[in-house]
């Protein structure tokens, strides 16, 4: 079960790092960064399996990556 909400969580969130990646809008990924976080103890607590976990945690990258070129702002 904490797998599927993982994977919800990181596809409702996936639109709003994209939106993200548009420049003057960086501040999206603060949003996106706790819900991610949620994602992946959700994900870490199933037993079952770890793909959304993993698609949490490529998503938070992505996110991550583009903080760190905008300066943490932009």
């Amino acid at each position: 079960m904490g797998n599927i909400i993982a994977i919800l969580l990181g596809v409702l969130v996936l639109p709003i790092v994209i939106l993200g990646t548009i420049p003057f809008l960086g501040w999206a990924n603060w949003l996106a960064l706790p819900v991610l976080v949620l994602g992946i103890v959700a994900g870490q607590l199933s037993s079952s399996g770890n793909a959304g976990r993993n698609f949490c945690i490529v998503v938070g990258i992505i996110a991550a990556i583009r903080l760190s070129i905008g300066g943490g702002i932009i």
